[in-house]
């Protein structure tokens, strides 16, 4: 059994091919979260809510998908496509589920414990979040990047926890377990959503999606499974340009309804305003 998926310069084969190291990060994941929980039940505090633990499980799945066979395979030495499948599932799927699964009592213990609060505060303004997301982005869609990367399991790894921790970066200023820290404008949010996760990807999906020649050497010389080199590096590269609109849109309509909701567009709460004082008639004298 091997640690993590990477090029196997082999035909492909439907044989199961598990990785440790995804079963390892799971079962990791499990058993801290049970010890965690343990701690804060002995402390009398509340441990975690249904939606909580919901998305805990949710993310977990999401990760297993991104990480195992056969999208881990298939993606790391098989087919483009598929390698940008992973990366939206980390950045889009993964990332958001796991600031969702955190409760906030506990991401506030690990901001103290790691004294990060400041560098967290900074991650999370609009302008720092869009730009590193999407230099993670470029950096690591880059040819040299990943057909150097793809060849061994140690360096699929290292690819793979970038996107993750893109992923997190990007939701960061939006969903983060600290209500504190999130952007409190609902406009910013739509706009810093907009040009981070949907205007931005564009540019590099349309040079994928237009380049005259496969760019990628893992994947044009790997043994084919029914789709050409150039073929499969423009659906990924469409599937750049357009694959992160049914999920971005779909947050921001929520946002939209939430924010219509607090200002009483759809019958939700709304500010009164102060009653106005009726003036004082002084009774006439006889």
């Amino acid at each position: 059994m091997r640690f993590w998926c990477s090029q196997l310069f082999e035909p492909w084969s439907w044989v199961p091919r598990p990785y440790l190291g995804v079963w390892l990060i799971i079962a990791t994941a499990i058993v801290h979260r049970a010890r965690v929980l343990a701690r804060a039940r002995r402390e009398g505090r509340p441990a975690q809510t249904g939606r909580e633990r919901v998305w805990f499980w949710l993310a977990l799945a999401s990760f297993w998908l991104a990480s195992d066979w056969p999208v881990g395979t298939l993606g790391a030495g098989y087919l483009s496509l598929v390698h940008m499948l992973q990366y939206m599932l980390y950045t889009l799927l993964v990332g958001p589920l796991v600031l969702l699964a955190v409760p906030e009592w506990r991401a506030e213990e690990l901001l103290a414990r790691w004294r990060a609060e400041k560098l967290v505060r900074w991650l999370c303004r609009p302008l720092p979040a869009a730009i590193i997301a999407n230099v993670i982005l470029i950096a690591t869609h880059a040819p040299f990047t990943v057909d150097n990367l793809r060849t061994s399991q140690v360096g699929s790894f290292l690819l793979d926890a970038v996107w993750l921790t893109g992923g997190l970066l990007l939701w960061l200023p939006i969903i983060n377990p600290v209500r504190r820290l999130r952007i409190a404008s609902f406009p910013v949010r739509f706009i810093y959503l907009f040009l981070a996760a949907q205007l931005a990807p564009m540019v590099p999906g349309g040079f994928l999606t237009f380049a005259g020649a496969p760019l990628y050497a893992t994947y044009e010389l790997a043994p084919r499974i029914g789709i050409e080199p150039l073929a499969d590096q423009q659906i990924a590269g469409a599937i750049m340009k357009v694959g992160t609109l049914p999920v971005i849109w779909t947050v921001m309509a929520v946002l939209w309804a939430r924010w219509a909701s607090q200002n009483g567009a759809f019958g939700g709460p709304r500010s009164r305003p102060a009653p106005v004082p009726r003036p004082v008639v002084e009774p006439s004298e006889p």
